[in-house]
Protein backbone atom coordinates (compact mmCIF):
# COMPACT_ATOMS: atom_id res chain seq x y z
CA UNK A 1 0.00 0.00 0.00
CA UNK A 2 2.84 2.40 0.83
CA UNK A 3 4.47 1.64 -2.51
CA UNK A 4 1.24 2.46 -4.34
CA UNK A 5 0.87 5.70 -2.38
CA UNK A 6 4.45 6.67 -3.23
CA UNK A 7 3.89 5.94 -6.92
CA UNK A 8 0.71 8.01 -6.93
CA UNK A 9 2.46 10.83 -5.08
CA UNK A 10 5.27 10.87 -7.66
CA UNK A 11 2.78 10.87 -10.55
CA UNK A 12 0.90 13.71 -8.88
CA UNK A 13 4.13 15.71 -8.58
CA UNK A 14 4.82 15.23 -12.29
CA UNK A 15 1.27 16.29 -13.14
CA UNK A 16 1.57 19.41 -10.99
CA UNK A 17 4.88 20.31 -12.63
CA UNK A 18 3.45 19.81 -16.13
CA UNK A 19 0.37 21.82 -15.18
CA UNK A 20 2.56 24.73 -14.08
CA UNK A 21 4.59 24.52 -17.30
CA UNK A 22 1.41 24.58 -19.40
CA UNK A 23 -0.02 27.44 -17.34
CA UNK A 24 3.10 29.53 -18.04
CA UNK A 25 2.96 28.66 -21.73
CA UNK A 26 -0.73 29.62 -21.89
CA UNK A 27 0.04 32.93 -20.20
CA UNK A 28 2.78 33.71 -22.73
CA UNK A 29 0.53 32.74 -25.65
CA UNK A 30 -2.25 34.93 -24.28
CA UNK A 31 0.15 37.88 -23.97
CA UNK A 32 1.33 37.31 -27.54
CA UNK A 33 -2.27 37.06 -28.73
CA UNK A 34 -3.19 40.33 -27.00
CA UNK A 35 -0.17 42.08 -28.56
CA UNK A 36 -1.11 40.81 -32.02
CA UNK A 37 -4.72 41.85 -31.55
CA UNK A 38 -3.60 45.31 -30.48
CA UNK A 39 -1.37 45.51 -33.55
CA UNK A 40 -4.28 44.52 -35.80
CA UNK A 41 -6.58 47.04 -34.16
CA UNK A 42 -4.01 49.77 -34.77
CA UNK A 43 -3.51 48.67 -38.36
CA UNK A 44 -7.22 48.61 -39.14
CA UNK A 45 -7.91 51.89 -37.39
CA UNK A 46 -5.81 53.44 -40.17
CA UNK A 47 -8.06 55.57 -42.46
CA UNK A 48 -7.13 53.38 -45.43
CA UNK A 49 -8.91 50.47 -43.75
CA UNK A 50 -11.76 52.48 -42.23
CA UNK A 51 -15.12 51.25 -43.35
CA UNK A 52 -17.72 53.52 -44.90
CA UNK A 53 -20.57 54.48 -42.56
CA UNK A 54 -23.00 52.10 -44.27
CA UNK A 55 -20.55 49.16 -44.38
CA UNK A 56 -20.55 46.29 -41.89
CA UNK A 57 -17.00 45.07 -42.57
CA UNK A 58 -15.12 44.22 -39.38
CA UNK A 59 -11.53 43.35 -38.54
CA UNK A 60 -12.57 39.70 -38.70
CA UNK A 61 -13.80 40.27 -42.25
CA UNK A 62 -10.45 41.82 -43.20
CA UNK A 63 -8.62 38.86 -41.66
CA UNK A 64 -10.81 36.36 -43.48
CA UNK A 65 -10.25 38.16 -46.76
CA UNK A 66 -6.48 38.28 -46.30
CA UNK A 67 -6.22 34.59 -45.35
CA UNK A 68 -8.58 33.47 -48.10
CA UNK A 69 -6.87 35.55 -50.78
CA UNK A 70 -3.50 33.84 -50.32
CA UNK A 71 -3.88 30.55 -48.42
CA UNK A 72 -0.34 29.39 -49.26
CA UNK A 73 1.09 32.15 -47.06
CA UNK A 74 -0.92 31.01 -44.06
CA UNK A 75 1.16 30.23 -40.98
CA UNK A 76 -0.73 26.98 -40.45
CA UNK A 77 0.00 25.65 -43.92
CA UNK A 78 3.67 25.23 -43.02
CA UNK A 79 2.89 22.20 -40.89
CA UNK A 80 3.88 24.09 -37.77
CA UNK A 81 1.43 24.80 -34.95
Amino acid sequence: MEKLNLELYIKNCYILKENERLRKKAKLLNEENQALLSELNQKFSNPIYSKPKNSAITITDHLNLSFNSNPSSSYYNNGEP
